[in-house]
């Protein structure tokens, strides 16, 4: 099957080796020339695991092209596969549909043949209702049928997720569709359910989804506060609401709240559709608020500890940062925890915190990207062991196994606290700091 898929981010690249990988004929196309360039040559633009060698592979096989011409892509193509960013409006929350609507534009006057235009974008319900229009417009005799194909990647696994995924939505009514899409997925390693959904569903689905498991980390953070006040632990506390088969150990993971391209915008285009429809998601809206609110809660925890530190040694502290990406296995530091905790903490900072408080931050992948939004307002290091030199504080802020690993008793000449947001750390490893660390938040 000849596949055309247009975006080469976080979903499109990911996805675009991975059909090639199940023996289709795929183009991905992007109008960003030095990424397509780039990625000609084996070069991944973002980092995944298994993704490089994966894109390698069906690169020298002469499954996987890249081009940055997308009638010529679209005009060959069974199924072209829409899988642009709809990023979130900052005022409103809406979902911004301009680079969905340019591409739609673009591909309309280029179908030829039957061909399925499929939405892999997260999208507002009825977006499907208004590709339908644009191809009629731009294209009135074209033959095509438009379907909602939602992603649930997770960033991290998305290969791993792309070959094993726990269902496939699809929202179609057309048999001719649906035929195409179970020819789309029919060589998956892993035997997995296909429901076929009207498109107004599927488009609900992925949002609901998000919201849902969203709302699942903000309550156990909302639980963890109750247990410091308590005296209950709330790892413990999260492990016997898990063995409760309706309700799951997974998202139970108390820590400095959610971040990433999908739960922050989804649940904020959720709410705002809902109030287009003169409804109040009020879980939905907690969960935003909270989530934010948790946020400073964390950047003034620290700010405290640095401070207490700072007037009981009377010499500038070091806060070592560990973890700048919003998750471990990814590069993607799109309203990344780590980050705003950071850009919190800086703006509770006053100048004299700034002459007497060293801030340095290290991650095995998002260092590049961090770069970019935190400017030169902190310093980078290369290692952990660069970072955690002479530090009086060590904070973990992103999941990486080696954070975990870390023994931070090596750097206990210096290091006076550890504050451990992902519950990462082994107490054998932190033998010296045990009054002094927090755990469990």
């Amino acid at each position: 099957m000849n596949i055309t898929i247009i975006g080469t981010g976080y979903v499109g690249l990911p996805s675009g080796c991975g059909f090639a990988e199940l023996g289709h004929n795929v183009i991905c196309v992007d109008n960003d020339i030095t990424k397509i360039t780039k990625l000609s040559q084996g070069i991944v633009t973002l980092y995944e695991d298994g993704l490089e060698e994966l894109l390698k592979k069906n690169l020298a096989s002469g499954k996987l092209k890249f081009s940055s011409d997308l009638p010529s892509a679209v005009g060959a193509a069974d199924i072209v596969i829409l899988a642009v960013g709809t990023p979130p409006d900052p005022t409103n929350g809406q979902a911004d549909l301009k680079y969905i609507h340019a591409a739609v534009k673009e591909l309309a006057p280029a179908l030829k043949d039957y061909t399925v235009v499929a939405t892999k974008s997260t999208v507002p319900v009825g977006t499907g209702d208004e590709i339908e229009n644009i191809i009629k417009k731009y294209n009135p005799t074209a033959m095509f049928d438009v379907i909602s194909l939602p992603e649930f990647l997770r960033e991290g696994y998305a290969v791993y997720d792309f070959f094993n995924p726990d269902r496939i939505i699809v929202g179609t009514n057309s048999e001719r569709a649906k035929e195409l899409v179970e020819s789309l997925y029919k060589n998956l390693p892993k035997k997995t359910e296909i429901l076929f959904v009207n498109r107004y569903s599927s488009e609900t689905i992925k949002y609901a989804s998000n919201a849902f498991l969203a709302m699942k980390i903000h309550y156990i953070n909302e639980i963890a506060n109750f247990c410091e006040k308590t005296g209950a632990n709330v790892l413990e506390v999260a492990k016997g609401m898990g063995l409760d088969s309706r309700i799951g150990n997974r998202f139970l993971n108390p820590g400095p709240g959610f971040g990433g391209s999908c739960f922050p915008k989804d649940t904020k285009a959720l709410s705002y559709m809902a109030h287009q429809k003169g409804l109040n998601l009020s879980l939905v809206d907690a969960t935003i608020k909270g989530n934010a609110e948790r946020k400073e809660e964390m950047a003034k925890r620290i700010y405290d500890k640095v401070k207490k530190i700072s007037e009981d040694t009377q010499v500038k502290v070091k806060l070592s940062i560990l973890g700048l990406a919003f998750k471990e296995g990814t590069d993607d530091c799109r309203e990344s925890p780590a980050v705003e905790i950071l850009q919190n903490l800086l703006n509770i900072m006053t100048q004299e915190d700034k002459e007497t408080i060293e801030i340095c931050a290290y991650d095995p992948k998002a260092m590049p990207i961090a770069k970019t939004i935190l400017k030169d307002n902190i310093t980078y290091k290369d290692s952990i062991e660069e970072c955690l030199r002479g530090a009086h504080i060590a904070t973990i802020l992103t999941e990486w196994k080696c954070f975990g690993d870390t023994d931070f008793n090596a750097y206990k000449d210096t290091l006076k606290a550890v504050l451990d947001f992902r519950n990462l750390s082994k107490k054998k490893r932190l033998t010296d700091f045990e009054a002094k660390i927090i755990v469990g938040l």
